[in-house]
């Protein structure tokens, strides 16, 4: 194996070490190589990363060679952070979200009721990509809180306001409807319907 294929080998090691990042002795032990030929091989790949103004970079903290990203690139990370468009929302994520989209402000206990199962997971992942915040509290026992959506939420989805939200699907087929539901729309389609 060449000089440039083992770099490639050890690029790749780091990347899959992720953050606990490897020593020479470990890496030495994967290559078969000598110690001292793999930490030439480190500092090399770290110089050709530089001089390639790659993304990336390989550092040495104590005595384990790590793959991280630019310092000087962090704002740009930290952007990433905090945009709810970095990442897909869950089935539950989603369901939930249009439940509060549509019947805001809503709590908690009222989201489940209408999903038929527990959200708080989901309201948190919202929360935490900021399409969903507390409006206020409820009155009665406990007074719940109470959710909507936010700003984030009306720009992730490319909405002027919430009067843009398409309007809940009304052409349901009877098979996506539970029991109660078809024989409730069969009942009334008798009702309906003369007798020949």
């Amino acid at each position: 194996m060449d000089y440039q294929a083992i770099k490639s080998v050890i690029e790749g090691l780091l990347f899959a070490a992720g953050s606990d990042g490897l020593d020479a002795k470990q890496l030495a032990y994967v290559l078969e190589l000598p110690i001292d030929e793999v930490i030439d091989l480190c500092y090399d790949l770290q110089g050709d990363l530089r001089r390639q103004n790659r993304g990336i970079q390989i550092i040495e903290i104590a005595g384990q060679f790590q793959m991280t990203t630019l310092r000087e690139h962090a704002p740009y990370f930290e952007k990433l952070s905090v945009t709810p468009e970095h990442s897909t929302l869950s089935q539950a994520a989603l369901e939930t979200l249009a439940i509060i989209a549509y019947r805001q402000p809503i709590t908690r206990t009222d989201i489940e009721e209408i999903r038929g199962v527990k959200c708080e997971k989901a309201i948190n992942t919202l929360m935490g990509k900021r399409l969903v915040r507390e409006v206020g509290r409820a009155e009665g026992p406990g007074r719940p809180i109470l959710y909507g959506t936010t700003r984030d939420f009306l720009e992730y989805f490319g909405l002027k306001d919430l009067q843009d939200l398409p309007s809940p699907a009304l052409n349901l087929t009877v098979e996506d409807l539970d029991e109660d539901e078809r024989s409730l729309i069969v009942e009334q389609q008798q009702i309906l319907t003369p007798e020949a």
